[in-house]
């Protein structure tokens, strides 16, 4: 337990306690990530908490794909800082998002897709 603790108050420290409102943290469901005092860490730095559901690796694919590509495509291990690093990823989030077509979402981007199926919905 004491690596998760000190990860989650190494990310609070780094980032000086201003997460994003709508920051989320994805882990699988080991016992450290579903021990009530974990959670009640997360709880309290406000960030929500997501996880795969016991069996099903499709819920974790999504994020599983995409840090494949990030780690594959990105050269984050030379950022000198966190503010370097933000700059990557943002960057790169804009990219995949935006600009990276994808097969399995009928050749659209991301993007796209997502106003695909909300153009979808207002429809019904």
């Amino acid at each position: 337990m004491d690596i998760v603790y000190k990860t989650l108050r190494r990310l609070n420290e780094t980032m000086q306690e201003d997460f994003h409102p709508e920051a989320i943290l994805h882990s699988n469901q080991g016992f450290h990530y579903t021990h009530p005092l974990f959670q009640a860490k997360v709880k309290k730095l406000a960030i929500t908490q997501s996880m795969s559901r016991k069996g099903n690796y499709w819920d974790n694919a999504p994020m599983e794909s995409f840090f494949g590509h990030f780690k594959d495509e990105v050269d984050y291990k030379d950022c000198n800082s966190l503010n370097e690093l933000k700059q990557i990823v943002d960057s790169y989030i804009e990219e995949y998002s935006n600009h990276r077509y994808q097969w399995g979402l009928n050749k659209m981007t991301p993007a796209q897709y997502q106003g695909h199926l909300l153009a979808a919905l207002n429809l019904y």
